[in-house]
């Protein structure tokens, strides 16, 4: 039986934080419900590549493997997926090639780390280039693709601000939350989780338990890219439209939120929810028209908050322990 007195000194901050949240939003919703509504239900929705991507990347460095391509997997799948989804009419068709495409970008990472012992950032960085190149080039003007419908729970969509904000969002946008809870499980509950922990951590003594190093990181760096993959998909999902360079940005905050959630999917959920946030709220201050300033202003508030989050939140983040270093097998 669980502890609950553990628990709480365990979670105290986090449980501190959540009911000033929800005060907030009391608050807020009190004063003016229309717009907290709104933003909250963007929130959400801004949120959901963002956990993808950073559980993309906790992947692959808890597996040792630094990934800087997230945003040319989330580039990548996009593309592959609206033009799939573009010509074949299928969402399914749509989806399976956003899969693949990061999923083969993250195990040509693998590839390069493992195998050749490139430098990874240099690695990530080759997918990134190679992304925004391929998609600019073959990028066709002017297509659309089905939208993804939106799920509506419902009596639950009907609820006051709980309803828009949970209950009413696309398939992806759902997944996004499904994911983490599994990849929490998998992660701290399975085998596979603690090999991957160990591998991340101390490679050599992995190895002599009888870990295979080189086929747990390809399987993983595959399996953490298609989660990249679905998060593509995400940005594409409610729009139906692909433009050049729309992961704008999304695969470097996702490292942050990988950071600021110290390598745990819970805290990669909460981290992508206070960036979606800043997004929600520049976008609807941009709308309003609030402030007589240029558009490029509200524009850059999501990385500047970035950055401030980042040196204050990775101050004391301890990254797995053989982050970045090649294992010679003895």
């Amino acid at each position: 039986m669980i502890d609950q007195n553990s628990f709480v000194a365990r979670n105290a901050k986090a449980l501190a934080g959540l009911g000033v949240v929800i005060v907030a939003l009391i608050v807020s919703y009190r004063w003016d419900n229309t717009q907290t509504t709104a933003v909250m239900a963007r929130t959400v929705r801004e949120a959901a590549p963002l956990v993808l991507a950073g559980l993309c990347g906790l992947m692959g460095e808890r597996s040792g493997i630094i990934n800087i391509g997230i945003e040319g997997q989330l580039l990548l799948s996009a593309f592959c997926g609206f033009m799939v989804g573009s010509y074949s009419g299928s969402i399914i068709l749509a989806v399976v090639a956003a899969l693949a495409a990061a999923g083969l970008a993250g195990t040509f990472l693998a590839w390069t780390s493992v195998r050749l012992r490139m430098d990874q950032i240099i690695a990530g960085t080759v997918i990134n280039i190679f992304a925004i190149g391929a998609t600019s080039f073959f990028y066709v003007p002017n297509r659309t693709m089905n939208t993804i419908p939106t799920i509506s729970l419902g009596f639950l969509t009907d609820l006051p601000l709980v309803g828009p904000m949970l209950f009413s969002h696309g398939p992806l946008t759902y997944a996004a939350l499904v994911a983490v809870a599994v990849v929490h499980v998998a992660l701290f509950s399975t085998r596979w989780g603690l090999r991957t922990r160990a591998v991340g951590e101390h490679p050599s003594a992995a190895d002599t338990v009888g870990v295979n190093i080189f086929r747990l990181r390809y399987l993983n760096l595959t399996m953490a890219g298609m989660l990249a993959g679905l998060g593509g998909m995400a940005l594409i999902q409610s729009a139906g439209v692909f433009n050049r360079g729309m992961s704008n940005g999304k695969g470097f905050i996702a490292l942050a939120v990988m950071l600021i959630g110290r390598y745990r999917p819970t805290g990669v959920l909460a981290a992508a929810l206070l960036f979606g946030f800043f997004n929600a709220l520049q976008a609807q201050l941009q709308f309003k028209q609030v402030f007589d300033i240029p558009p490029q202003f509200f524009g850059m508030i999501p990385f500047a908050l970035t950055i401030a989050v980042l040196a204050i939140a990775g101050i004391s983040v301890r990254p797995p322990a053989a982050i970045g270093q090649h294992y010679e097998k003895e």
